[in-house]
């Protein structure tokens, strides 16, 4: 284990780990990439990174990685299709593809692009990606969210912010008069999401890390590490809506400003989910 964080895991992977599937021209050498000199805005210029999560806490995470220059491309099944708004808010900085896994065609396509990525990420329960036959070759940094963790007996259960408030004691202490209550935002969901980033730049930039670091985030764990935190208020003071300052809007879309320091605004607003072609950008020269 390289370094556990609050509500993160850092696992490094043993050198044998998945061979790359080559020859195949668009691989590119990471290690390479974590020696050369990027610039202080956009530190993840040319880094590719393959999006497979859903909802919010997993597609925050892929926002802040192309808020940092990469080259972020999600891939979603055709159906269903991501809840609008949650699309325009969270794809923002990404390009948007559908692919279907269970399909043959579609399956080699993803696993084409998982060759060329140097970032895995991924929002489904242990072992879902891995059960439709993708396999991240050796170099790649693997990042996971999921409800519960990796393992334990509820490792393999489905599970969302809310469900989770639940099972960790937070809807009973924001609860009022026996009803049950909720955090005002989905914070379990937008914590891990920038805890998962902030442990695929680590490592990324781990040089001594070794050829492939797995960082795993569990909406659980994140839990209970704000539970545990000190100067909670049980008498907070309700919600209010974003200032100007707080926004940004493009096309009469308005959704939060960065929440990295120097960047007020995202490298784009999202495409239309599912319209953008399953294939990398070409490579920054080095």
């Amino acid at each position: 284990m390289a370094g556990v964080s609050a509500g993160m895991r850092v696992v490094v992977r043993p050198p044998w780990y998945g061979p790359r599937s080559g020859p195949n021209p668009q691989v590119h050498d990471g290690v390479a990439w974590r020696r050369s000199r990027r610039p202080a805005r956009h530190p993840l210029a040319g880094v590719r990174v393959l999006d497979l999560t859903r909802v919010v806490a997993g597609p925050v995470a892929t926002r802040t990685l192309a808020l940092l220059g990469a080259d972020v491309l999600r891939v979603d099944p055709p159906a269903p299709a991501e809840i609008e708004w949650q699309h325009l808010d969270s794809g923002q900085g990404k390009r948007s593809t559908v692919l279907d896994l269970r399909d043959g065609s579609d399956r080699r396509v993803a696993q084409e692009l998982l060759d060329a990525a140097d970032v895995l990420v991924t929002g489904y329960r242990p072992g879902a990606i891995e059960g439709l036959g993708l396999e991240a070759p050796r170099g790649v940094v693997t990042g996971r969210v999921s409800a519960w963790g990796d393992t334990g007996p509820w490792a393999g259960r489905r599970g969302f912010d809310s469900i989770v408030q639940a099972a960790c004691g937070i809807a009973l202490l924001e609860g009022r008069d026996g009803v049950p209550g909720a955090l005002p935002a989905q914070a379990l969901d937008h914590a891990s999401g920038y805890l998962l980033a902030a442990g695929i730049v680590d490592a990324l930039t781990g040089a001594d890390d070794g050829p492939g670091v797995d960082v795993s985030v569990s909406l659980a764990r994140t839990a209970a590490w704000l539970l545990d935190l000190p100067g909670r208020d049980p008498l907070h003071p309700a919600a209010v809506k974003a200032s100007a300052g707080e926004t940004v809007t493009h096309a009469g879309v308005t959704t939060a400003r960065p929440a990295l320091p120097e960047h007020d605004d995202y490298p784009h607003p999202a495409h239309r989910w599912g319209t953008d072609a399953p294939t990398w950008r070409p490579t920054p020269p080095r």
